[in-house]
């Protein structure tokens, strides 16, 4: 195959944008041939797949293949992200990429002697070059699902549709079947993360901005821990609160946000209290005050607020775009994990950041048991009590808190309680996360549902050499805004479509597009804005304004 002209054109295409197909291909040997060729009325050449018995099957048709993949892509309207099941003669994948709305073309495939016996009849170079299409061959599910979150910006692209070769897949129903469930793996996965970026785009970057000046100063680092305590602010903690007392001078202990009114109540006050939430209702979790001694992690993207209730605040940065960018252009700080999506899985994550080789967990129910929310002492009874009337009694707030997601009723520890989808997931994260975590976590149980985590035996370790600290800032806050400022508003003016768009910036202007992309889900949402370049532009405008506000305080 080496000395095929049209297999190494196809393969010198590839290689722009994936090298490690292309290697694969490159050493791959047809030893039996898995297609035909012949040619359409039309002219085209078309590959059919043999089977097991020998017989060939046409995988477009034998009239005129532009013609039939060009009505199938005519049919879809909003769909921005096409996943191709099947390669064929690509026409399919030609048809879509000739449309301006349509971003991305992905193609998914198996048995790379097959496709390297397509490469070696069918010319794919013009395919292959164009920034908007991807092909994967031979990835499993966990993989699959993995790429089409790095393609996948549903800001960009709008809907995702399916599109099977059905001449293809028919033959070997079974993997795409398997392709089919990683698809939709992908797809809850997004569609929860651009959910929340929806509801807090605007918000995210309002907050970082102005948490900027009080994140320049010198953070002191916090020298490692042994053993630590996680307490989450679930029922079962009211009934761990002597355990805890008990345990209390043996263990560093961390309080979620949620969770601090209950143990300053119970008079305990923590080592540390860690809060990750945008939305301002986080300070009600403080209106009990904060121990002087006791330390504040809180999350950049965090109420402004928040920062004036101690002297002694840690910042830290998660997964958003624009802190991580900040960390990389400006100062870098400590980044914990917070892809559970909730604030004891952040908690957790700073246990194993500040080095513990325990950590034990108090009040993670993520659930509902005995249809009661929350330990006593949080914000909500509080809430509730403040805003009660005849007409609205406290029991009856507390009840159409409970049931305002569906719930399901579950037994477990002798006991009964609801649980809803959302619990589940941040279940589920923090049982995966303690299954690949050095630390020891050990759950304390409780009345409701107990965390499902294996525990597992402290293995002796030599002392962490881990410490939370951070670098130093490059510039005071006002320079680093006014820089950002000028690189949003020098982004480049748009064409139509968003990957050509992307593809056509340098680095440096990339990585600040990147930071804006979730004010821009925001504001798509809320304006109903379709079109590439006018959402930019908005977006841009917004964000400059922004910036403009806290430049002039």
């Amino acid at each position: 195959m080496a000395g095929n002209g049209l297999f190494d054109r196809n393969l010198h295409a590839l290689s722009h944008r994936n090298r490690e197909l292309c290697s694969r291909l490159s050493k791959s040997e047809i030893s039996v041939s898995r297609y035909t060729f012949r040619e359409s009325r039309s002219g085209e050449i078309i590959p059919s797949l043999l089977d097991s018995a020998g017989t060939a099957h046409p995988l477009h048709s034998t009239i005129d293949p532009r013609k039939e993949a060009k009505r199938l892509i005519d049919s879809i309207t909003a769909e921005g992200f096409i996943i191709l099941f099947g390669l064929g003669g690509a026409y399919y994948a030609e048809a879509a990429l000739e449309r301006d709305n349509i971003g991305m073309v992905l193609v998914v495939e198996y048995d790379v002697p097959g496709i390297a016996e397509l490469l070696n009849n069918i010319d794919y170079t013009r395919l292959f070059e164009d920034p908007r299409f991807c092909l994967v061959v031979d990835s499993g599910g966990e993989d699959l699902t993995r790429k089409i979150l790095e393609l996948y910006q549903p800001v960009l692209f709008g809907g995702i549709r399916i599109i099977p070769l059905r001449a293809r897949t028919d033959l070997t129903p079974e993997i795409f079947i398997a392709a089919g469930k990683a698809v939709e793996a992908a797809i809850d996965k997004v569609s929860s993360d651009y959910s929340v970026q929806v509801h807090f785009g605007k918000r995210w970057l309002s907050n970082v901005i102005r948490n900027l000046k009080s994140a320049g100063g010198i953070q002191s680092s916090i020298p490692p821990v042994r053993k630590a305590a996680v307490c989450a602010a679930g029922p079962s903690l009211s009934l761990q609160i002597p355990v805890l007392r008990e345990k209390r001078e043996t263990v560093f202990l961390i309080a979620t946000d949620t969770g601090l009114p209950c143990l300053l109540n119970a008079g305990i006050p923590p080592d540390a209290v860690i809060s990750m939430d945008c939305q301002h209702i986080s300070y009600y979790h403080f209106m009990y005050g904060l121990p002087e001694e006791t330390l504040l992690f809180l999350d950049l993207a965090s109420p402004p607020l928040l920062a004036t209730r101690s002297e002694k605040i840690q910042f830290f940065t998660g997964s958003h775009p624009l802190t991580k960018y900040i960390c990389r252009v400006w100062k870098p700080l400590p980044e914990l994990d917070t892809s559970g999506g909730n604030v004891t899985y952040a908690a957790l994550s700073l246990a194993e950041q500040l080095g513990a080789s325990e950590i034990e967990l108090y009040g993670a129910d993520f659930s509902y048991p005995s249809g009661i929310s929350y330990a006593r002492g949080t914000y909500i009874y509080s809430l509730f009590e403040k805003h009660q009337n005849r007409l609205s009694p406290l029991e009856a707030q507390a009840s159409s808190f409970l049931y305002r997601t569906p719930l399901e009723k579950k037994r477990g520890n002798n006991s009964w309680y609801y649980e809803n989808q959302t619990l589940k997931f941040y279940r589920e994260r923090l049982e995966e996360k303690s299954g690949v975590m050095e630390a020891a976590v050990v759950p304390i149980e409780g009345k409701g549902a107990p965390v499902n985590i294996q525990r597992t035996r402290t293995v002796a370790r030599a002392e962490s050499k881990k410490s939370f600290s951070s670098g130093k800032a490059i510039s005071d806050s006002e320079e680093f805004l006014l820089r950002y400022k000028n690189e949003i508003a020098g982004l480049p003016t748009p064409e139509k479509n968003a990957i050509l768009y992307i593809a056509s910036l340098d680095n440096p202007s990339r990585s600040v597009f990147t930071t804006i992309l979730p004010v821009a889900a925001a504001l798509k949402k809320r304006l109903v804005i379709e079109d590439f370049r006018e959402l930019l532009e908005v977006t841009k405008a917004f964000c400059i304004k922004e910036i403009d506000r806290v430049l002039a305080q």
